[in-house]
């Protein structure tokens, strides 16, 4: 009887997710810890209405969706679960106190992983979810066995209580551990949602930006070519100006071109490519510029790694990413550059020193326009992510505040048998300082 009890339990729990997924999934209230809060009450209401009564004791999941309130809603949502359940356990009577004592010390613990608990990864919110379920059990098991020492239950019913909480420890774990898998799809849901809208907008930008930039390119190129010729013909004081305004159409071509290349990338010659080689000619293109900005790079590569691509597209990927780690490091800072392969793949982490950004910044990174530097256009950060991604690789970002920022890119890669092994040898623990 026990058994069916907790199972009803379990679906009673589960309801506030289905509740959730079906009515609010789309709007903005939503995400609201006021709702966390009100359902996960509901199901606190039903499952003490619902328990399982054995020998003047309450067998249910009541903690269950207290310890989820908590974690995955918040304080509010936590604290609202909890008067909600100190209220019913009022009504109901008994052994106030007890009831009371459980109570708080089934919250203290979720309460105390507030903070850490969404620093975690989908898969550690879960592990953790089902260990700070584990903890009602626990406080309970503690609360019964002292309860039968001062009351010299007889061996009968200690046997039967004794049980009483494997069955119920065993069902508790496994419905905290669905209804953390559960959340955790909602929330997989929500963010592929964001990211399928997102990859949207940019995509319509992308071929916006595209033929805007085709159609303005032409007659640029012709009106460059014929400041050119004025430009060798001049000798007089406007040969100066004209060298100015032939400077600023290179900027603007240059920018339309990274408009092009963010709408599609054109990798005109692919070919297998040392992805060492193509780092170490990307450092020592920035190293005059490092050494002007007073930062040190650092640079940790594994050779006889290839990749297939258009070194010139991805060579242009590499120096905005390191560039801009180098411009957001102070004076006297590090930008530290690694390549280490594993399997087919090969990652490069570049991190920096620098000022580091919020969790709101780093949701903006690609986006056209958007830029963390007091100048600039934002592209370049886009077109890098775009020719990684046509490359089929992927680009994350990781970033803190005051900390530095660290960039991870992941290549598809192979080894060739025809690479020059004394060229390898040479560099393969190269380090470049400025």
């Amino acid at each position: 009887m026990l058994a069916e009890k907790l199972l009803l339990n379990v679906l009673i729990i589960l309801l506030p997710i289905f509740i959730h997924s079906v009515l609010f999934d789309n709007k903005r209230v939503g995400k609201s810890p006021y709702l966390c809060g009100v359902l996960q009450s509901v199901a606190v209401f039903l499952s003490l209405a619902f328990s399982f009564e054995d020998g003047g004791l309450y067998w249910d999941l009541r903690y269950v969706p207290m310890v989820v309130a908590f974690l995955y809603g918040g304080p509010i949502a936590g604290t609202m679960v909890l008067v909600t359940y100190l209220a019913t356990r009022t009504f109901m009577g008994g052994d106030l106190l007890l009831g009371y004592v459980s109570g708080f010390l089934a919250a203290v613990i979720p309460f105390m992983f507030l903070k850490k608990f969404w620093t975690f990864d989908a898969k550690k919110r879960i592990r953790t979810t089902v260990l700070v379920g584990l903890w009602p059990s626990l406080s309970m098991l503690v609360i019964l066995v002292a309860n039968m020492l001062i009351n010299e239950a007889s061996a009968e019913n200690t046997n039967q209580i004794m049980l009483n909480i494997a069955i119920f420890g065993a069902i508790q774990v496994c419905a905290v551990w669905i209804v953390a898998i559960l959340n955790e799809s909602l929330i997989e849901k929500d963010l592929m949602k964001k990211e399928i809208l997102r990859a949207e907008k940019l995509n319509t930008l992308g071929e916006l930006a595209a033929s805007i930039a085709h159609e303005i390119r032409n007659p640029l190129t012709v009106v460059k070519g014929f400041l050119q010729m004025m430009h060798k013909q001049e000798k007089g004081d406007n040969h100066y100006y004209l060298s100015l305004v032939l400077t600023e159409l290179g900027r603007a071509e240059s920018i339309i071109n990274d408009y092009l290349n963010f709408a599609k990338p054109q990798f005109e010659k692919m070919e297998g490519a040392e992805l060492a080689g193509i780092i170490t000619e990307v450092t020592l293109l920035l190293e005059a510029f490092a050494a002007k900005e007073g930062v040190q790079v650092n640079v940790k590569l594994e050779w006889g790694i290839f990749v297939k691509t258009d070194r010139n597209q991805l060579k242009q990927a590499l120096v905005n990413i390191i560039k801009n780690g180098i411009e957001a490091t102070d004076e006297g800072g590090e930008v530290n550059i690694s390549q280490v392969s594993t399997g087919n793949e090969s990652y490069i982490v570049i991190s920096d020193t620098g000022k580091g950004m919020d969790s709101a910044q780093i949701a903006r990174l690609g986006t056209l326009f958007y830029t963390t530097k007091d100048k600039g256009t934002g592209l370049g950060t886009s077109v890098s992510i775009k020719i990684i991604e046509t490359m089929g690789g992927s680009i994350s970002f990781k970033s803190e505040k005051g900390v530095g920022t660290e960039v991870t890119i992941i290549l598809p890669t192979f080894v060739s048998s025809s690479s020059n092994v004394a060229h390898d040898s040479v560099k393969r623990d190269m380090v470049m300082k400025q």
